[in-house]
C-alpha cells in the first residue's frame, strides 16, 4: 500500500485544508464577537430571517469548516457552506465588484482597502464543488469511516 494513492487524494487534501481553516476562522470570528453585530449586518443587507441566520450561520461555518478540514461528511457539509457563500455573495459582496482586494487610496500608513468583492466567494464555492465531485479523498475521516463500515 503506497502512502500517496493518487493525485486526486492530494488535490482533495490540499483543497480541504484552506477551505476548512477559512470557514472555521470566519465562523469563530462571528461567534466570539457575539451575534448582534452580524445580525445588524444581515438586517441592513436584507437577508431573510436575520436573527435566525445570525445564530445559525456562524456555527455552519465553524463546524462545517472543521468537518471539511477533517474530511468528515464532506459531501453533506459542502451544501450548506455553498449556500452561505451564495447568500453572502448576492446580498453583500456583489455590489463591490469582483476583486477581493479593492484598494481605495493610500495613507501615510499604507494602502486603504474598501469592502471585498465576490472573488473569494467564488473560490470557496469552486473548491466545495470540487470536493462534492471528488470526495474527501484517502486522507480523511470519511475514508476511515467508510472502510470500517465495509468490514
Amino acid at each position: 500500500m503506497k502512502f500517496i494513492k493518487t493525485n486526486q487524494d492530494l488535490a482533495s487534501l490540499f483543497t480541504r485544508i484552506p477551505i476548512g481553516l477559512g470557514f472555521m476562522a470566519h465562523g469563530w470570528a462571528k461567534i466570539s464577537r457575539g451575534s448582534a453585530g452580524f445580525e445588524k449586518l444581515l438586517t441592513l443587507t436584507g437577508v431573510p430571517l436575520p436573527h435566525l441566520s445570525a445564530e445559525i450561520v456562524p456555527y455552519i461555518e465553524l463546524l462545517g469548516g472543521m468537518a471539511i478540514l477533517m474530511g468528515l461528511y464532506v459531501k453533506f457539509v459542502s451544501l450548506p457552506l455553498i449556500i452561505t457563500m451564495l447568500v453572502a455573495m448576492f446580498t453583500i459582496q456583489i455590489k463591490f465588484g469582483f476583486s477581493s482586494v479593492n484598494t481605495i487610496g493610500l495613507s501615510p500608513e499604507g494602502p486603504l482597502f474598501g469592502p471585498p468583492g465576490f472573488e473569494i466567494n467564488l473560490l470557496y464555492i469552486g473548491g466545495l464543488l470540487s470536493l462534492l465531485s471528488i470526495g474527501a479523498g484517502n486522507y480523511s475521516v470519511d475514508k476511515i469511516r467508510l472502510a470500517k463500515k465495509k468490514t
